[in-house]
């Protein structure tokens, strides 16, 4: 039998025990913290368990100096034909940061790092950088709550297969800093913006009403044109590259009018191509009374 694996890990403090739990919740045989030198024992164990048809396992820093060998474990297993995908859960430098003084836990090289915080995140980030390139998924916590995150595993892991590509078109608003695991990040900021319309000014891209008033110029109809043409090209050159997740991110200023209007449009079209696609609009909310 081939079981489907899933390493998770990433930075500490980003939320990878949250991630787990979401796929615990989804079927996966979940087991946190395990030794890197255990995931090949753990690996021929499932194969020979009809029970276990999946299994995420977390490795990170806190396996100390044994975690500097798990790419070497991962390249061996996938060698041996296992079916292994990488998620590596992120979070930026000061988010990170505050996290730990809010939960006022210890950061797993706080010792190494003589107490200092900063030395610790950054000695963190270095010895994962290996790790972060060969991810097969990769999300970024910074600006998630703990609902999107949630959103964004469950999309990525339910009934995926192992062989395709998930496609995230996502909205977002420059005023807020562009998502760090986008892939291809288009700027609609050149649009008629239905912020300056009284009647739309509260709606979203979301609304008929909005979506109808965006789309009505010739500007965006041939930006969309435009981009559905690129995209229809890339992506089978994303697939024949192996690439298991594509985020395909579309900013305005807020994150409420046209990025949101362009994210769905994009959705559509993908989902009418028969592609894996979801959507989501990462601002949204924000700044809703």
């Amino acid at each position: 039998m081939n079981t489907e694996f899933v390493i998770v890990t990433g930075i500490s403090g980003s939320g990878k025990s949250c991630a787990v739990n979401v796929l615990e919740d989804i079927g996966y045989y979940c087991i946190d913290n395990m030794p890197p030198l255990l995931i090949s024992e753990f690996a021929e164990i499932c194969e020979k368990n009809d029970e276990i048809t999946k299994a995420a396992i977390v490795t990170d820093i806190r396996g100390g100096t044994l975690f500097l060998k798990v790419n070497d474990n991962i390249q061996e297993l996938k060698k041996r034909g296992l079916n292994i995908k990488v998620l590596f859960v992120d979070a930026n430098h000061q988010v990170v940061k505050r996290r730990y003084k809010e939960t006022r836990r210890p950061h797993p090289l706080f010792d190494i790092a003589h107490g200092d915080i900063d030395d610790a995140i950054e000695a963190e980030s270095e010895m994962l950088e290996p790790m972060r390139e060969i991810a097969d998924y990769y999300i970024d916590t910074s600006l998630m709550s703990t609902s999107t995150l949630k959103e964004n595993i469950i999309n990525l892991f339910l009934d995926n297969p192992s062989d395709s590509m998930t496609i995230s078109c996502m909205s977002f608003g420059f005023k807020y800093g562009v998502p760090n695991e986008a892939d291809l990040v288009f700027d609609v900021r050149c649009l008629p913006n239905p912020f300056y319309i009284p009647e739309l000014k509260t709606m979203t891209g979301k609304d008929a009403a909005v979506r109808d008033y965006v789309m009505k110029f010739d500007s965006s109809k041939q930006l969309s044109a435009k981009l559905f043409d690129l995209i229809d090209f890339l992506i089978p050159q994303y697939l024949h590259e192996g690439k298991s997740q594509l985020v395909i991110a579309f900013g305005c200023t807020g994150g409420k009018h046209r990025s949101v209007t362009f994210a769905e449009n994009m959705y559509e079209h993908l989902k009418s191509g028969g592609f894996k696609a979801r959507v989501l609009h990462r601002d949204i909310d924000k700044g809703s009374k």
